[in-house]
């Protein structure tokens, strides 16, 4: 029960967009893939939930392929991406009830989920409204909620807290931290380093197609103070200087990663 990349590549035409990534994410860990604007992230959030397929390799979520078996690996996950996507016409609870109905529920059950995720979220009061009244906060929130209805054992965000208030950003960050340390993986991309370095349990730092950096929060913290830097220094100085050079460290790199030390290469 784990998102798993083995050796994977995304080509566009001439360009190499996720360059032989291999990565393994288990049940209740937290992971967040940190990059520059155009680092590879949003490509491999893509190939994980199935919109887009490998140009090499294999992508598995829960032990099913996510080309060979993509109705399960699909069914095994929720998903939030950067930009919230409703049918306008609809209402609130309309676009909730259509979710978990394609997710298997129904009924009750379907109700009470309902009912759950617009009240953490606080989308009750709003629920009969016409989604094209919705706030973009609002609608991230909603996109939220209908991920996480039918509780997947997996869980794939794309720069989570893009447009939400201080309230709904620490709102989410604690749901993030609750589903990862009850067992959900949890694989969020996001650019916004503090988040990063509050919550997860590892990072990896992406960067022209490769990960530079694979380490938990603890060895990022050892690196930050053998390099004398914060996480935005330390950030800068990986991408720009990385020249094609990989730094993974410790028990970060475990789940078949390699281990290196932790100074960063030269």
């Amino acid at each position: 029960m784990m998102i798993e990349f083995e050796n994977v590549t995304r080509c566009y035409a001439r360009k190499v967009a996720v360059d032989r990534l291999t990565l393994t994410v288990p049940p209740g860990e937290l992971f967040t893939l940190l990059g520059p604007n155009g680092a590879g992230k949003t490509t491999t959030i893509k190939m994980v939930t199935g919109l887009l397929r490998p140009t090499g390799g294999s992508v598995r979520v829960c032990g099913h392929d996510v080309v060979g078996d993509q109705r399960n690996a699909t069914l095994a996950i929720g998903y939030v991406p950067e930009e919230p996507f409703l049918y306008d016409k609809l209402t609130g609870r309309e676009f909730l009830e259509f979710a978990g109905q394609m997710r298997g529920l129904t009924g009750s059950l379907l109700r009470n989920r309902i009912a759950r995720e617009s009240e953490f979220f606080e989308l009750a009061d709003y629920l009969d409204d016409l989604a094209e009244s919705y706030s973009h906060g609002m609608r991230q929130r909603l996109v939220f909620a209908s991920a996480m209805l039918h509780d997947p054992p997996a869980l794939v965000v794309d720069e989570p807290m893009v447009g939400l208030d201080p309230r709904s950003v620490r709102a989410v960050k604690d749901r993030l931290r609750a589903r990862a340390d009850a067992g959900t993986i949890v694989f969020m991309s996001t650019h916004t380093l503090a988040i990063a370095e509050e919550i997860a349990d590892r990072i990896g730092i992406m960067d022209h197609g490769q990960l530079r950096t694979l380490c938990t929060r603890s060895e990022l913290e050892t690196l930050m103070a053998s390099h004398h830097a914060s996480l935005e220094g330390l950030f800068l100085e990986l991408t720009n200087g990385a020249n094609g050079k990989t730094h993974k460290a410790g028990n970060g790199a475990a789940n078949g990663d390699s281990v290196g030390d932790l100074s960063l290469e030269q």
